[in-house]
């Protein structure tokens, strides 16, 4: 039994390693065996097929990120009131304890996601709803509670973009890191770049729609 699980988790390893590098779509089931050092008989065995590897990486990340997630949004709506910036934060210690499930974790998982989205990877969206659809509904709520103004098409967008910025942040945080000490004399770790980031996604989401009214504001209006 400890060799077929030892197997499992080297196929699993490997994969989360080279989908966060290379991305779903480019990474190819005899790269992940060559990595693994497993047959491709192995891969078949434990997973029947790519998608369902792909789904069973996501998993060792979304099993540990979503239900910290879940309970920081309860601990929240208990207190009433909350703002954009509230609920942002309850993603700051979900995401970085991820480095305790792998020294890396927290830059794979977003990794991972940024390549979800880009990929249109529409059955890995299918499997997270399934298994984890509760928590994104309750992100969605607290982010409409702390902005009635806003459709829920608006919050989908916005959501997003924000999930674009934060990815975009993950892959260029040791540039920025390294620009911002030569140019302004300014030490920033991981903590301290989602410090600056969370305001400036908070406004974003928040922002007053421009051009075409928000329709729940037209709707307050009328």
């Amino acid at each position: 039994m400890a060799k077929v699980l030892k197997t499992k988790d080297k196929i699993l390893n490997a994969a989360e390693r080279l989908f966060a590098e290379q991305g779903f779509e480019h990474t190819s089931l005899r790269q992940i065996t060559s990595i693994a050092d497993v047959n491709l008989a192995s891969v078949n065995y434990h997973f029947g097929s790519k998608k369902a590897l792909i789904q069973a990486v996501m998993e060792r990340y979304h099993a540990a990120f979503m239900p910290a997630l879940d309970a920081g949004l309860v601990a929240l709506q208990a207190q009433g009131f909350n703002t954009t910036e509230d609920v942002l934060n309850c993603f700051v210690e979900p995401l970085l304890n991820l480095d305790r499930l792998n020294p890396n974790g927290t830059s794979i998982y977003l990794s991972l996601l940024g390549h979800a989205y880009s990929e249109i990877q529409g059955h890995l969206r299918r499997f997270t709803m399934h298994h984890f659809g509760h928590v994104i509904q309750r992100v969605l709520a607290c982010i409409q509670q702390a902005n009635p103004q806003l459709s829920a098409a608006t919050i989908f967008w916005r959501l997003h973009f924000t999930l674009g910025a934060t990815v975009f942040v993950q892959v260029s945080g040791q540039a920025l890191s390294e620009i911002a000490e030569a140019d302004f004399d300014e030490r920033a770790d991981a903590k301290d770049i989602i410090s600056k980031l969370i305001p400036f996604l908070a406004a974003g989401i928040a922002a007053p729609v421009n051009g075409n009214p928000d329709l729940s504001s037209t709707l307050a209006q009328g």
